[in-house]
């Protein structure tokens, strides 16, 4: 992967602890042959790395960031301020009432600058802040936005530039392909910047089904964030290929499988069908990001194999879920041949656009 698109952007996949340890050897090896980026999935979120108030948990993201580093990898950091995976105390006094403004600015900069500041200079970019839109494009009622106030991603941008001014700083967020939510991202790029705020790249999770989004959708959403002066990276992807569960029944509701097997249908392997439906889909996206070559940086899988994908246990508990290029046994899907397939056209095409041109060029002399 990282060979065929080197013309054209990263190749990066989001790694669990047992990846970058090299625990499993397997999927390591894996890693090392096929990407040329990391992401960690949860090694640096706030929970596993700051679960107290006076405490630090580095060992794995320093392990993370060392494999990186010793297989000469691009390395991301995700994520510095997100509603999730953060602990109560960030957000509460001891009383469990919420802390004030001045209080969570405090708990914030503390964060950012022992985190960025631990890994300056080594991690290249920062998804500073995660997931802040709703669905109608407005700011989300987190607890930031509830305590601090809409200022509080100008600040966490600040903080992040100051502990590492040659950082990159990202935006990253899922569904902003098309709707409300584009449109929310657009107007919050151009505020950002407004307040002085160099954001370097937008990150479209591209958490797709065979469905959505539409390859019109990504490519339109991919012209217009750049056209505000920012690069486009694809951060999240994967291919969701079960059954919806549908609205609101989320893993926060606690569905698992056993409430309705109708949701998991593939327990003893992809159909043929879904197969090749899964690998036209890679395809066709792939497509659109090698179209914008570019305008982008970076496209990272959501994982490495099936096996370890969250899509086995989210929005579903229990199911049996294939959405990534590498099976459960880390061998190649067809999948992963129409993607290496779609960067040979685009290589074939750009050599006989060059060879046309040159045509065209002795012609004229």
């Amino acid at each position: 992967l990282k060979d065929a698109f080197k013309a054209d952007f990263l190749v990066g996949a989001a790694l669990n602890e047992s990846q970058f340890t090299g625990s499993n050897a397997v999927e390591a090896a894996l890693v090392k042959a096929q990407f040329d980026s990391i992401s960690p999935e949860n090694a640096l979120k706030w929970e596993n790395v700051h679960p107290e108030p006076d405490h630090y948990n580095f060992g794995p993201a320093d392990r993370y960031v060392k494999f990186g580093e010793a297989n000469h990898m691009v390395i991301i950091g995700h994520a510095l301020v997100w509603h999730e995976q953060t602990p109560a105390w960030v957000f509460q006094d001891q009383n469990g009432r919420p802390v004030d403004r001045a209080t969570l600015l405090n708990c914030m900069s503390n964060h950012i600058f022992t985190v960025v500041g631990r890994y300056k200079g080594r991690i290249k970019g920062w998804d500073v802040v995660n997931e802040a839109l709703a669905a109608d494009g407005s700011l989300r009622q987190s607890p930031w936005f509830k305590i601090i106030g809409p200022d509080y991603l100008v600040k966490a941008y600040q903080l992040a530039h100051a502990a590492d001014p040659a950082a990159e700083l990202y935006y990253n967020d899922y569904a902003i392909e098309d709707g409300p939510k584009r449109q929310g991202l657009i107007r919050l790029i151009r505020q950002l910047q407004a307040a002085g705020i160099h954001l370097t790249a937008v990150g479209i999770q591209e958490h797709a089904n065979l469905n959505w989004p539409t390859p019109q959708a990504v490519d339109e959403a991919i012209t217009m964030f750049h056209r505000l002066g920012v690069k486009v990276n694809i951060t999240e992807l994967d291919i969701n290929v079960l059954p919806d569960a549908g609205a609101g029944n989320g893993a926060d509701v606690g569905l698992n499988v056993a409430s309705d097997p109708a949701l998991n249908p593939y327990t003893n392997g992809l159909p043929a069908s879904v197969q090749q439906a899964l690998a036209r889909r890679y395809a066709e996206l792939f497509a659109v990001y090698v179209k914008h070559h570019a305008d982008m940086e970076r496209v990272t899988f959501w994982g490495v194999t099936d096996a370890g994908s969250w899509l086995n246990d989210w929005p579903v508990r229990g199911r049996t879920n294939y959405p990534l290029l590498f099976d459960r046994a880390s061998q190649p899907k067809p999948a992963f041949i129409s993607v290496l397939e779609t960067a040979g056209q685009a290589k074939a095409a750009r050599h006989q656009a060059a060879g046309a041109s040159a045509s065209l060029t002795g012609t004229a002399q």
